[in-house]
């Protein structure tokens, strides 16, 4: 590299935005994660052995995955390849593992593979990468934004130890935004900023460094030498709801809605029903999944749940946003204030659990279809008796095939409109538990 070269890379380095000239080059430099880079920790431990893995590294966005793969190739003198899930193929892959053999077989070198958004990858990219970690002609980093369970092939992730970063306390983004300031890489204390614009920045910032440290940098350049919380809001227009559609918060959020309208509270089901609509979420989806609730959480104990659920959502695709609105906060407090009962699901349960383990067992003869002769004369449909004959429309009777006559499989609670469904129910089993016993007991010649 000539001085030309040299000057126009550093020229460069010092365009770079602010997260990128802070990037760490030290573990010790590194911050928050001390869960796994601290004292005894694992990722410590595995470096000072020099016995890293394959990694996943999970977590949300601007936590370090990327710095961190840097920071362990550096740490044990091994080759440094990135490659993102977005533009790669298998073909890249193909060479860049061709580079990493080269390199072992000349130098013994070993080579981190880095590949960004892993879960983007889809199976036959991952196949193709498989045999070569199982090898150990690379060592893979993958950084994933989402559960690599439900994103990475079983096969690959066996192979490979996931870490869990977790979004950065507000202190620990106080502390690099000071860093930042002070440091000749960053604003090389050029640039004053109150401790309530870092206070602000950090809480904007919702847990990413990067996001922190790029507000920061914009604050600077409009605030000029001196950061008040004004310019920091400026530089935040405002704070952005963590929730992707596709990803692991969606469903956190999702699972938060469900739970606070099972645990009848209105308030917390409106904050999360609120979270999902503000952050862009199609709200058939939150329909669907309130129309599912008013089955399996409210049931019999409000049999009119379900039909206000259905009727919202008629209501919104007449009236749309924003007026829509209107029946789904209308629909989510009923359901989150109804009487709750899970005896629907339970029972369906039950019912499917008896049906695997028993298999298909017989019709019983007085229920069978008869609409031949021949039929009849078997005793198909024999001695079968019509409810709407006897007295209450009801009359004590068998329906279950014999093997099951002693099971139960709905359980009514005792809430709302399900405690009458209860008692009707237990009159109707102590009636044939009554006929039962009637016809067990020995007649008069007996």
């Amino acid at each position: 590299m000539d001085l030309f070269e040299h000057a126009g890379l550093k020229e460069q380095a010092a365009q770079a935005p602010l997260a990128e000239r802070m990037r760490p080059t030290t573990l010790a430099e590194f911050l928050g994660q001390e869960h796994l880079t601290g004292e005894g920790r694992f990722l410590r431990r595995a470096l000072e052995q020099d016995r890293v893995p394959s990694l996943i590294l999970w977590g949300p966005p601007g936590t370090g995955k990327t710095t961190l793969a840097q920071l362990v190739a550096r740490s044990t003198g091994a080759a440094f390849e990135a490659l993102s899930a977005v533009l790669a193929g298998v073909k890249d892959i193909r060479e860049t593992v061709a580079r990493a053999q080269e390199r072992w077989k000349m130098n013994r070198q070993r080579t981190f593979l880095f590949i960004d958004e892993i879960h983007r990858f889809n199976k036959a990219q991952q196949d193709a990468l498989l045999p070569h970690v199982e090898k150990g002609t690379v060592t893979l980093i993958g950084a994933t934004t989402e559960n690599p369970s439900f994103e990475v092939n079983a096969a690959l992730l066996s192979r490979a130890r996931v870490v869990t970063l977790r979004g950065l306390e507000e202190e620990e983004l106080v502390a690099l935004l000071r860093r930042a300031v002070a440091d000749p890489r960053g604003l090389a204390g050029k640039v004053q900023v109150d401790d309530e614009a870092l206070a602000f920045i950090a809480e904007a910032a919702g847990g990413d460094a990067r996001k922190a440290l790029t507000a920061l940098e914009v604050a600077a350049a409009y605030g000029g030498a001196q950061v008040d919380r004004k310019a920091a809001e400026e530089s935040l227009q405002q704070k952005m709801l963590l929730y992707d559609k596709g990803g692991e918060e969606h469903y956190n959020v999702v699972s938060a809605f469900i739970k606070s309208m099972r645990g009848s509270d209105v308030d917390a089901a409106l904050y999360w029903m609120t979270r999902m609509l503000e952050a862009g979420e199609d709200p058939v989806f939150i329909f669907r999944r309130m129309v599912i609730f008013a089955s399996e959480d409210v049931g019999n104990a409000d049999p009119r749940a379900l039909s206000v659920a259905v009727d919202a959502l008629r209501a919104f695709q007449l009236m749309g946003l924003p007026e829509g609105t209107l029946p789904l906060t209308q629909a989510v407090t009923y359901l989150a204030l109804a009487p709750k009962s899970n005896a629907v699901i339970t029972a369906y349960a039950a019912a499917r659990a008896a049906v695997t383990q028993e298999g298909a067992l017989p019709v019983p003869m007085h229920l069978r279809n008869a609409p031949t002769k021949l039929m009849k004369s078997l005793g198909y449909g024999g001695g079968y008796k019509y409810p709407h004959n006897f007295e209450g429309n009801y009359v004590p009777e068998d329906y279950l095939p014999e093997a099951l006559r002693s099971r139960h499989f709905y359980n009514p609670s005792q809430n709302g409109f399900e405690r009458e469904l209860s008692e009707r129910y237990e009159d109707i089993q102590r009636q044939l538990a009554a006929r039962r016993v009637a016809e067990s007991e020995p007649g008069e010649d007996g």
